[in-house]
């Protein structure tokens, strides 16, 4: 996902082969329009060239598996 404007009720998606497809509000497969920064998330989607323009349909997020954090050893005290 490249960006989503709430207000504009667009954004763009960017495919493997470097081509920018439009995406609306209406085009996410839950209906749920992602709400603050979605850019370089990784996402699902179908093509639809039904229309002028080839835009993004039944756009859905891929689950992120959270990176773990890294740990201080010994209760977080600093060696030195």
């Amino acid at each position: 996902m490249l960006w989503f404007n709430l207000a504009k009720d667009h954004g763009f998606i960017k495919t493997e082969e470097d081509e920018r497809l439009l995406v609306t509000g209406d085009g996410f497969a839950t209906g749920e329009k992602p709400e603050g920064r979605c850019a370089s998330k990784a996402v699902t989607f179908e093509i639809d060239a039904s229309g002028t323009e080839r835009q993004a349909r039944n756009v859905t997020f891929d689950q992120e598996v959270a990176a773990r954090r890294a740990r201080l050893r010994g209760g977080g005290r600093i060696r030195g």
